[in-house]
C-alpha cells in the first residue's frame, strides 16, 4: 500500500507507540485520525505533525465506551468518506498478582485492551468491506502467547486479541481487507508508569524496545498479508518453543517472572 493521502485511524495516539506510529505514517504522506482520551496530549501530537503537511483529525474518545467509538467512527467517515488503515493500539496494564487486583482492575484492562479493539473493528469493518480494501492492525504483545505471572489479566486481553484477530483473518480470506497483529516484547512507554510497576522497569529495560521500533513494525503490518508480526522477530523462536515444548518452557517463564514479583518489595 502506498500511504500517500490514505486515511489512518490510530487509537492510543496521544503518546508512546501510537504517537510514534502517527509520525511514521505522516512521513509517508498519510492523513491521520488521532484517537485518545486526553485532548491536550492529542493536540500536541497534532502540532508536531504539522511539519509533514498532512491532514489530521483529533478525536477525543475512550475506546472502552462503545457509544463514543460509534460517534468517533461516524465523524471519521463524515470527514474523509473512507478509512484505509485502523490501528488498534490503545491499552494499559496493571501489574500485580490476581489475588491483589480488584475485579475493577481486571475488567478495566479487558474493556480497553480487548473490547476497545472489538468496538473499533466493528465500527469500521462495514466500511472496509464496502470498499473491499484496507487493513486492520492490532497491537498486541508477546504476552499474548505467554501467560506471565504478575500480568495475568493483561496477558488475557492479548490472548483474546490474538484469537479474535486469527478468526477474523480467516473470515476476510476472500476479501481485499487484511488484518495483522503486531506483538512486541516490552516497550519503553508510559504504559509502565503505573505505580504498580515501581520496581519492574528498572530490571527489564535491557530487553525493551523503543516506540519507534514498534511503530515501524506497525507500518510494515499495514502492508502485510501475515497474521502476526513479532518484534523482534527472533522472539518467535521462543514462542515456537513454548507452543511445541510447553512442559519445558512454562516452568522457565514462571520462575523468571515470579522472581520479578518478589523484587517489588526488596
Amino acid at each position: 500500500m502506498n500511504f500517500k493521502d490514505k486515511i489512518i485511524v490510530i487509537t492510543g495516539a496521544s503518546s508512546g507507540i501510537g504517537e510514534a506510529a502517527a509520525e511514521e505514517f505522516a512521513k509517508r504522506g498519510a492523513n491521520l485520525v488521532l484517537v485518545a482520551r486526553n485532548k491536550e496530549k492529542l493536540n500536541k501530537v497534532e502540532k508536531n505533525l504539522e511539519k509533514y503537511s498532512v491532514k489530521t483529525l483529533v478525536q477525543v474518545c475512550d475506546v472502552s465506551d462503545k457509544k463514543q467509538v460509534k460517534q468517533m467512527s461516524e465523524k471519521v467517515i463524515e470527514t474523509f468518506s473512507r478509512i484505509d488503515v485502523l490501528v488498534n493500539n490503545a491499552g494499559f496494564v496493571i501489574y500485580g498478582k490476581v489475588d491483589e487486583l480488584s475485579i475493577e482492575d481486571i475488567e478495566s484492562q479487558m474493556k480497553t485492551n480487548y473490547f476497545g479493539t472489538i468496538y473499533c473493528t466493528k465500527s469500521f469493518l462495514p466500511y472496509f468491506l464496502q470498499q473491499n480494501s484496507g487493513h486492520i492492525v492490532n497491537v498486541a504483545s508477546v504476552g499474548g502467547s505467554f501467560g506471565v505471572p504478575g500480568i495475568a489479566s493483561y496477558s488475557a486481553t492479548k490472548f483474546a486479541m490474538l484469537g479474535f484477530s486469527e478468526g477474523l483473518h480467516h473470515e476476510l480470506h476472500e476479501t481485499n481487507v487484511g488484518i495483522t497483529v503486531v506483538s512486541p516484547i516490552m516497550v519503553r512507554t508510559s504504559l509502565f508508569d503505573h505505580p504498580s510497576f515501581k520496581n519492574f522497569t528498572k530490571h527489564a529495560t535491557g530487553i525493551s524496545l523503543s516506540s519507534e521500533t514498534v511503530a515501524k513494525a506497525i507500518v510494515k503490518a499495514a502492508n502485510s498479508s501475515r497474521l502476526e508480526i513479532v518484534v523482534p522477530s527472533v522472539v518467535r523462536i521462543g514462542i515456537w518453543f513454548k507452543q511445541t515444548f510447553p512442559f519445558f518452557i512454562n516452568p522457565i517463564i514462571g520462575n523468571a517472572f515470579r522472581k520479578q514479583l518478589d523484587k517489588r518489595d526488596s
